[in-house]
């Protein structure tokens, strides 16, 4: 590489003393080393040579960047978890009578929070738009993303660390029962709302292209606007995930009107996730989840937990913090976690049956995948020892 100065050098050789030369070479030599310690050029970072955390993330010669984020320790030492969520969609994330944030995906940031905190309601939830969860998780603006998340390779590398699945989803179509329509293939030329700047509408162009069908999209990027527009007609159809669709098709003026149709577009694993940057918090929220499904396979439920302490089970006695571990201290999380877990918003099957149960308090779901592995669904998480 040739500097600007390497003329000055050529041109006034014979009168640069020693003692400048030396000073000039050793500047160059401290250059050289922040530039290659940097990716080896000021375009690729362009205001190293300080390095600062925004152009030169990789940096060595900053030690405060290379260490990389500490979620956990800003969760805990401010007190309370900061969770990205949603406040419009019934069973998921609503506001109920009080104006209290709940639901499904509520319930998983209140479980974080119970088990760092010993407190479910450590938490603040910020309502997002599905078009701003990306950006909220890249840039650290929420701890923690539980709001209706599919988990794709893309999101994946792009936005964050998706946890593990907690909701077994796929796409459907609700239309209008005296449409006529039962297929896909009946919806040829229609117009259907859907939120954009989410998979569902990459799936809704991917399913009518690969069958040869064209539609009309009517376009939100806020959810319940799509659901206003089919409602008020401006569409044939809507289309989410099915659960979504159960859940508006309850809040809809004559629910008994609309079906959702026997189609599924595709497969919706539903997660939380983390900024990426804090392999220690990533650990941590997934551990919670495992806390919640391995409880319920174990027969752990909010009602029994303290009799629970004293049972004969190894496997429960682990869970609950009573002898052995599985992974206490390495997560920084008090002994008993799990049970202070289960003490405030109870197992995986509570929580899916506090909203969406037959006797749930949004609407009745039946779990399909999502019961446990042990009894015909999907649901598995891994081992707590």
């Amino acid at each position: 590489m040739r500097f600007p100065w390497n003329s000055y050098y050529e041109k006034e050789e014979n009168t640069v003393s020693r003692k400048t030369l030396s000073a000039l070479l050793t500047l160059l030599i401290l250059l050289t080393l922040v530039l290659a310690a940097c990716g080896g050029s000021t375009e690729e970072c362009p205001e190293c040579p300080e390095c600062p955390s925004v152009e030169c993330p990789e940096c060595p010669a900053c030690p405060e960047v290379s260490a990389g984020q500490d979620i956990f320790g800003t969760v805990m030492a401010r007190g309370n978890l900061v969770c990205g969520a949603r406040t419009d969609l019934l069973g998921f994330g609503y506001l109920d009578e009080n104006d209290r944030n709940v639901g499904f995906d509520i319930d998983l940031c209140r479980a974080v929070a119970a088990a760092m905190f010993n407190d479910p309601e450590a938490v603040e939830f910020v309502p997002l738009t599905a078009a701003e969860r990306g950006p909220a998780l890249q840039t650290g603006e929420v701890d923690m993303l539980s709001r209706n998340l599919t988990w794709t390779s893309s999101r994946d590398a792009q936005w964050g660390n998706f946890t593990i699945v907690m909701f077994y989803d796929g796409q459907g179509m609700m239309v209008r029962k005296d449409s006529g329509y039962t297929t896909l293939e009946d919806l040829d030329g229609a117009t259907v709302c859907v939120t954009t700047g989410t998979t569902t509408e990459k799936n809704l162009a991917d399913n009518f292209r690969q069958r040869g069908l064209s539609y009309e999209a009517v376009t939100f990027e806020d959810t319940s606007a799509v659901y206003s527009a089919y409602d008020e007609g401006r569409c044939d159809a809507a289309t989410s995930d099915k659960s979504q669709l159960a859940a508006v098709r309850e809040g809809l003026a004559n629910p008994d009107d609309h079906i959702i149709m026997d189609v599924t577009m595709s497969k919706e694993p539903l997660t939380p996730a983390v900024p990426t940057g804090d392999d220690h918090w990533f650990d941590v929220v997934k551990t919670v989840m495992y806390v919640l499904i391995n409880a319920e396979e174990l027969g752990v439920t909010s009602q029994n937990v303290e009799e629970m302490m004293s049972s004969d089970n190894i496997e429960v006695l682990r869970l609950l913090g009573v002898e052995g571990s599985f992974g206490q201290e390495d997560l920084e999380l008090a002994q008993d976690f799990g049970a202070n877990v289960i003490r405030a918003v109870g197992n995986y099957g509570e929580i899916y049956d506090r909203y969406m149960g037959p006797n749930g308090l949004a609407f009745d779901l039946p779990r399909g995948l999502n019961e446990l592995w042990s009894n015909g669904g999907i649901l598995y998480a891994p081992p707590l020892r």
